[in-house]
């Protein structure tokens, strides 16, 4: 990192390579340079170059009003170029002000003037001295935290960026600076659309950098905050891992990976930082973590929260509810589990979940591959076999309730709901005597039944095989609104197991019912799920024989 008084290479405010190296024995001084204008619209005196792209030069300059150094950048136009191309790189240079000007945050570059020279528009902007994430990640990776800390000033960058109206578009290591006093900066506003503007086009050519670019943008779509956040999160699997999971060896095939490739989980960024990143880099734009939910987890890497003098350390349990037994605060360390790609997604989990998703986020992401094989911290196990022949775990406060049974009927379904105290989460448990069928041939009719009733509006979902403690079962996936349902209204989803036992002719059901539009609120139904299979208990197929949690 270049001291205040060297003249020159330094890493500038807008992220560009610092000229080569003059061979030995031609160095060349700052009367040596081969300046453009020697003063700048009669004010900004030029000194020395700093760095050069291909969207231009940047200079270092003296502000003879106001007596202080400023970066000044120089545009570049090629020359071999049709008049309304010109046009156009002349109003992105003036968009590029206007982006950065209208946007006032410490880790923002701040734009002081544009001045028109030679038919060009030169921006003054803030003299940021230090490295790029570029060339410091040519070093080495970092750390979690470090790179955790970085992320989240750009993200707290691109957050006030999007209150003011702007997209950046052009998030990636090179235009992120590393200054002085652990200062983090955002550079580089060039493609930035602005709310309200016209879009510009560029001949041939494709704006912004592929690897980085968000899939909503490669396929023409109109992008949103969210491509911004696709965006950083491949900069903090850079960050991690040293190098973009899409980059490919041509252009074409890198759009290609951004489009269809799923990225490996990072390997050195392990815990509530790849399970982040992983969220981050979901295709569907709707089904990423808003500004609010990353900042929440990146918080929490950067400082984790201390546990109080003299308490044994708990794993995190939050968002089921909670009923005084630790708070909402607490939540069991429940594996991540990271929804497929490829799922379906609707924006938004609807304004009913706001306070959920800022309760829960944490309990999702905090600590995500935690777990011990016990019953989580602040479960309890309900001894239920009097009423349908298992026991079964769950956070605790969930409402019991049993619907009455029709006993003239030969064999009737007893059933068990369980409510969790902000209602959002159902467990309910359904307990056939006499079944004789196969769990996935019965989870095949619940789905057909389910997809043919017509209480349900649009809906999707599956069923499949699986296991349940080495005996045969299936899951099954529904996925719905109500019909009626005014437009926009979030969609519900019910996961259940099937499981039977052949030698008493029994089967059981157990169903999870939770938000189904991607977020915290689904995510923490997710692992509620896969948690409370965990820790079901049914005589005869459980091999163990041991109660929930005394494995």
């Amino acid at each position: 990192m270049a001291d205040e008084g060297e003249p020159v290479d330094e890493t500038t405010s807008y992220g560009l390579r610092p000229p080569a190296a003059a061979p030995p024995g031609g160095v060349p001084t700052q009367r040596d340079e081969q300046l453009p204008v020697r003063l700048l619209g009669g004010r900004y005196r030029l000194i020395a170059r700093l760095g050069h792209g291909g969207m231009g030069t940047v200079w270092r300059a003296y502000d003879e009003v106001v007596e202080r150094e400023v970066a000044v950048k120089e545009p570049r136009l090629p020359e071999q170029v049709a008049e309304r191309e010109r046009e156009n790189l002349t109003q992105r240079m003036r968009r590029k002000a206007r982006a950065a000007a209208r946007i006032d945050h410490p880790s923002v570059v701040t734009v002081h003037d544009v001045v028109l020279e030679q038919g060009r528009p030169w921006l003054v902007m803030e003299l940021v001295r230090g490295e790029s994430l570029a060339e410091v990640l040519d070093s080495g990776t970092l750390e979690g935290r470090e790179a955790a800390r970085i992320g989240l000033a750009v993200l707290d960058a691109l957050a006030a960026a999007h209150e003011a109206g702007v997209l950046h578009r052009d998030v990636k290591p090179a235009n992120v600076l590393l200054g002085r006093n652990d200062r983090v900066v955002l550079t580089d506003f060039g493609i930035a659309r602005v709310e309200g503007e016209q879009g510009l086009t560029e001949t041939g050519s494709f704006v912004g950098s592929p690897e980085y670019i968000a899939p909503e943008r490669v396929l023409g779509r109109r992008p949103g905050p969210e491509s911004d956040l696709w965006s950083l999160g491949v900069l903090l699997y850079c960050a991690v891992e040293g190098v973009s999971p899409f980059r490919r060896n041509t252009t074409p095939a890198t759009l290609q990976a951004v489009l269809s490739a799923d990225p490996p989980v990072p390997a050195r960024g392990k815990g509530p930082l790849a399970t982040l990143i992983m969220q981050l880099l979901r295709k569907e734009p709707s089904a990423r973590p808003d500004a609010g939910e990353a900042r929440q987890v990146l918080r929490g890497i950067v400082s984790p929260p201390q546990p109080h003098p003299g308490s044994a350390p708990t794993r995190a349990f939050a968002g089921y509810g909670g009923n005084g037994h630790g708070g909402a605060g607490d939540r069991s360390g429940l594996p991540g589990r990271l929804l497929p790609a490829g799922r379906r997604a609707r924006a938004g989990l609807g304004g009913g979940l706001a306070a959920v998703v800022v309760l829960a986020v944490l309990a999702v992401l905090l600590n995500p591959f935690g777990g011990d094989g016990g019953l989580p911290a602040h479960w309890e196990v309900r001894d239920e076999n009097s009423v349908v022949a298992l026991s079964i775990g769950m956070p605790q406060g969930y409402d019991r309730t049993v619907p009455e049974v029709d006993e003239t009927v030969e064999n009737p379904v007893r059933i068990i709901d369980y409510d969790s105290p902000d209602r959002l989460y159902r467990i309910t448990v359904w307990h056939w005597a006499g079944e004789e069928r196969d769990p996935l041939v019965a989870a095949g009719d619940q789905f057909v039944s389910d997809r043919g009733n017509s209480d349900y509006g649009e809906n999707d979902g599956g069923y499949s095989a699986r296991e349940f403690r080495g005996h045969p079962a299936a899951e099954m996936e529904f996925l719905f609104v109500w019909r009626g349902a005014e437009e926009g209204t979030p969609r519900t989803l019910r996961r259940s197991l099937f499981v039977g036992n052949k030698d008493t002719g029994e089967m059981w059901r157990m169903q999870v019912r939770m938000p189904g539009e991607p977020g915290a609120a689904r995510d923490l139904g997710e692992e509620l799920f896969d948690e409370v299979v965990e820790h079901l208990r049914i005589p005869g197929l459980d091999r163990s024989g041991d109660p929930p949690g005394e494995e």
